[in-house]
Formats: C-alpha cells, structure tokens, sequence
C-alpha cells in the first residue's frame, strides 16, 4: 500500500459517490427539517453501499465471474427502474401537497426508500471489483472503506447543501428533489447503456 493506492481510492470515491451526492442534495430539497441524526443516516447508509458494492464486484471477480458478467447488463436498467419510482413518487406526492396547501407537512424520507436508494446510486459500483480484481483482500478492504468515507463526507456536503437551497426555493424544493432522482437515474442508464 502506497501513496498512489490512496489517491487512487479517493478518486475513485469521488467518482462512485457524485450519485449519492446528487440524490442526498435531493433529500434535503425533500425534507427540509432534516435533524442531524438523520442526516448521518443518509450519508451512512450511501457509504455502506459504496463500501459493499466494490467488495461484492470484487468477490465476483475471484469466484462467480461468469455469473456476474451475465447480469452486467441489467445495472443501468435496475438503477433507472429504482431511481425513476422514487423520483416519480417524490414529484407526486409534491404536487399533491400543493393542491391540498398542505405546506407545512413537507416530505418524509422512509428507511425502505433510503434503502432502495443505496442499491440504485451504488449498484454501478459492483463493476469496482473488476478494477481491484489484482488487491489483495486487505487492500481491496481498504479500498472500499476509503471510498466510503469519501462516499460518506460527500453526501453530508450534499445534505447541508440541500437544505440551504430549499429556503430560497420554497415549494418548488420537493418538485426539483424528485426530477434530479429522475435525472441521475437516466444519467446512470444512459452512461451504462449508450456509452457503453
């Protein structure tokens, strides 16, 4: 383990974690009043995920690889299926709340849907593991826990970051959460499926 190894993880951090970061900014246009204890919720579940996908690509690599090539295509679909329901579902419950006036009562983020979020913006990570395929199992370790303390600072920016934005974007905060989740769902499939 070396310098270059280090940057080479964080970089690779900032480059799996810009999802989370978008959808943690989207969070907080969602749910204003966020409390810290949330907040390190969120960003904790995103790190997990970030930490968990690289090690599982990496266990794929060393013993079920043929399997997992098999279903490589279906990373870009699964993360825009996902992405797309809870964004769809953020909008609507946003234009509800307008047509009821029910201003006060802003979004709620659910355990189950922060869940379905740590899969849709880390499942692309899965692919990590062809890179690190060369790591030992310690540095491969160490690799996934850089990424997901990077993983995890990042989405606590996004967080602070969103909730500044919503006192300047008033009722239209919960409107722009839900078509940012719709955006980076298709930037996911459309950098996993047309690029590629």
């Amino acid at each position: 383990m070396n310098f270059l190894f280090f940057v080479n993880s964080v970089a690779l951090g900032i480059g799996l974690a810009m999802d989370a970061f978008s959808v943690s900014v989207a969070n907080a246009l969602h749910e204003p009043k966020m409390p810290p204890p949330k907040m390190c919720l969120i960003a904790g579940v995103f790190a997990f995920f970030q930490f968990f996908m690289p090690m599982a690509g990496w266990i794929c690599v060393h013993t079920i690889v043929v399997y997992f090539e098999r279903i490589q295509f279906l990373i870009p679909w699964i993360a825009l299926i996902l992405l797309g329901w809870i964004g769809g579902k953020m909008i609507i419950e946003t234009m509800r709340k307008k047509t009821n006036n029910d201003s006060e009562k802003m979004g709620f983020l659910s355990f189950g849907t922060l869940l379905i979020q740590g899969i849709a913006t880390s499942i692309d990570a899965l692919s990590v593991g062809f890179t690190t395929a060369e790591y030992s199992v310690l540095l491969a370790l160490i690799s996934s826990f850089i990424i997901a303390i990077v993983t995890f600072i990042l989405c606590i920016a996004g967080i602070v970051i969103g909730k500044k934005a919503t006192s300047h974007l008033s009722n239209k905060a919960g409107l722009l959460g839900g078509v940012l989740l719709l955006l980076i769902g298709l930037e996911i499939f459309i950098r996993g499926v047309v690029v590629r």
